[in-house]
C-alpha cells in the first residue's frame, strides 16, 4: 500500500488562502468537460529585451527563412522547424516556441534521459506496481505481468509501438514516475528546452505538458548522438515477448519508415518519433539522410488528416535537401549546458536562465514538479484552468513522494545494429556513450502514437 502521508512535496502546499484540497477536488466533480477539453497553454509574453533561445528569429510571427525559395506552400501545422543535424543551424520556422502538447514525441526527452542507465542485456520480471497509474486509453505494447523483458526489448516497446505500459516498466526500474519525471524536466533544463513542462513520462495529455518544435528537435538532436537511441527509432519490426516462448511482431507506427496507410517510405529517413492525442493532434519529428546531410524536421498539429504530419515533414525534409544549402540560418539548436553550451541570457547563471525561460514561455516548474499555482495556469478560461489544475493535484497526490536523484548505473556500449557510416563527423558529447557521428539512413484509442 503507498503511503497517504503529507510530505514537502505535496502539491497542495502553498495553496493560495482560501482554495483548499477539498475545494478542488470538489472542482473535478462539477467540472469534468471543462477539465477534459481544456486548451494548451499559451505562451506567455516574453519580458522586454529577454533573450529567445535559439535566436529572436525564432520568436517572431510568420515564417522565418531567409536567402532560400521554394518552401512548401501548403503546410497548415501550427508549428514547424527544419534544422541540420551536424551544425545545429534552422534554416526555417514557423512558430518554433509556440508551446503545444507533444502527446508521445516527449518518449525522446523519455529516452535521452533514461536510455543510457541500464545495459540492453538487462532482465526485468514485470509487477503490478510497474504497470499502476497508466493512463487509461493509453497506446499499450501488450506488457503482461509477470513476465521477464530485456531492457532492449522494453526499448522497442517504447520506439516501435509508442507503449505507455513499457515506459512505465522503465520508469519504474528507473526509481519511480514521480523521479522520472523530474529528471526529464532537469534534463531538458539543460538541452535548454525551456518550453518543455514534464507532467507525466509518456507524453500522455495532461494539464500543462507542454512543448515545442523547436524543443522537440533539440531532444531528437541530441539523442540521436546515441548509437542505441538511433538504432531502436529506425527499427521497423521486432519481435516481442508474448509469455513463456511464445513472441508477437510488432512494427513501428512512423508511416515514414514503413509505408504504412497509403504512404510511401521516405528515402533516407532514419526516424525519429511519431505522436497522436485526440487532445495533441499529430506531432512528429523526423530524421533523413542523403548524400552526407542529416537534416531534422518536426511538425506540430496540422489541421487535417493523420497523414497530414508525415506528408509535412516529407515535403519539409524535401526542401531542405534541395534548397536548404542556400537558407541563411534564422537561428540555432543550442548545445545542452553540461555539454559546454553558453546558457540562454548571456550567461547570466540561474537568473539569465530564468529570464530565458520567461522569454521561451515555458511553466518554469522547480525540478520536482510543478507547484500548486503552476498547475493552474494556462487553460482555456478560469473555469478550464482551475479544472484542469484540479485533476492534476488530485493525481499528483495519489502518487509517491518525488525522489530527485540524477544519474544512475553505468552507461552501455554502442548497439551492435547500430548504423555504421556517418557523414561526418561533430564535437565529442561530454556524456554520451556513443560518439557524436551523424546518423545514417537507409531507403526506407486516444493516445495511440
Amino acid at each position: 500500500m503507498r503511503k497517504s502521508t503529507r510530505s514537502p512535496h505535496d502539491p497542495s502546499r502553498g495553496l493560495p488562502r482560501g482554495l483548499s484540497r477539498r475545494s478542488l477536488f470538489a472542482l473535478t466533480a462539477v467540472l469534468p468537460l471543462a477539465a477534459a477539453t481544456a486548451g494548451p497553454a499559451a505562451a506567455a509574453p516574453a519580458p522586454e529585451g529577454a533573450p529567445t533561445v535559439g535566436g529572436e528569429r525564432l520568436a517572431r510571427a510568420g515564417v522565418q527563412v531567409s536567402d532560400a525559395t521554394g518552401l512548401p506552400t501548403k503546410l497548415n501545422s501550427r508549428a514547424w522547424l527544419v534544422a541540420e543535424w551536424e551544425t545545429g543551424h534552422v534554416l526555417a520556422a514557423y512558430c518554433a516556441h509556440q508551446r503545444l502538447a507533444p502527446a508521445s514525441t516527449l518518449k525522446m526527452l523519455f529516452a535521452d534521459t533514461v536510455l543510457r542507465k541500464f545495459d540492453r542485456a538487462e532482465r526485468h520480471t514485470v509487477t503490478e506496481a510497474d504497470l499502476a497509474d497508466i493512463p487509461e486509453g493509453s497506446s499499450l505494447v501488450g506488457i503482461r505481468l509477470g513476465v521477464t523483458y530485456t531492457v532492449e526489448q522494453l526499448w522497442q516497446g517504447v520506439f516501435l509501438r509508442s507503449g505507455n505500459d513499457a515506459v512505465h516498466v522503465l520508469a519504474h526500474m528507473n526509481g519511480g514516475v514521480d523521479r522520472t519525471v523530474a529528471e526529464m524536466q532537469a534534463r531538458a533544463d539543460d538541452l535548454q528546452a525551456l518550453d518543455t513542462h514534464v507532467v507525466s513520462p509518456d507524453g500522455f495529455d495532461h494539464p500543462g505538458q507542454l512543448s515545442s518544435a523547436y524543443d522537440l528537435t533539440l531532444f531528437a538532436r541530441h539523442g540521436l548522438r546515441n548509437a542505441d537511441f538511433r538504432a531502436y527509432c529506425g527499427t521497423r519490426t521486432a519481435d516481442f515477448p508474448a509469455g513463456g516462448t511464445k513472441t508477437f511482431q510488432i512494427q513501428n507506427t512512423d508511416r515514414l519508415l514503413t509505408g504504412a496507410w497509403g504512404l510511401r517510405t521516405y528515402d533516407g529517413l532514419i526516424g525519429v518519433k511519431n505522436g497522436y492525442t485526440s487532445h495533441a493532434g499529430n506531432t512528429f519529428t523526423g530524421a533523413a539522410v542523403r548524400d552526407g546531410r542529416t537534416l531534422l524536421v518536426t511538425v506540430m498539429h496540422p489541421e487535417a488528416g493523420s497523414n497530414a504530419v508525415y506528408e509535412e515533414t516529407a515535403a519539409l525534409l524535401d526542401w531542405g535537401f534541395a534548397h536548404g544549402r542556400s537558407a541563411q540560418p534564422v537561428g540555432t539548436l543550442v548545445e545542452a549546458i553540461s555539454e559546454g553550451g553558453a546558457p540562454a541570457g548571456a550567461g547570466s547563471g540561474p537568473a539569465g536562465r530564468k529570464t530565458a525561460r520567461a522569454a521561451a514561455g515555458a511553466p518554469g516548474a522547480a525540478a520536482d514538479g510543478p507547484s500548486a499555482l503552476r498547475l493552474l495556469e494556462g487553460g482555456a478560461g478560469t473555469v478550464a484552468l482551475l479544472a484542469g489544475g484540479a485533476w492534476a493535484l488530485r493525481r499528483r497526490l495519489r502518487r509517491r513522494k518525488a525522489a530527485v536523484a540524477p544519474g544512475g548505473p553505468g552507461e552501455p556500449g554502442p548497439s551492435t545494429s547500430a548504423p555504421t557510416s556517418a557523414p561526418r563527423s561533430a564535437p565529442t558529447s561530454g556524456r554520451t556513450s556513443a560518439p557524436r557521428s551523424a546518423p545514417t539512413g537507409d531507403s526506407g484509442g486516444r493516445h495511440r502514437r
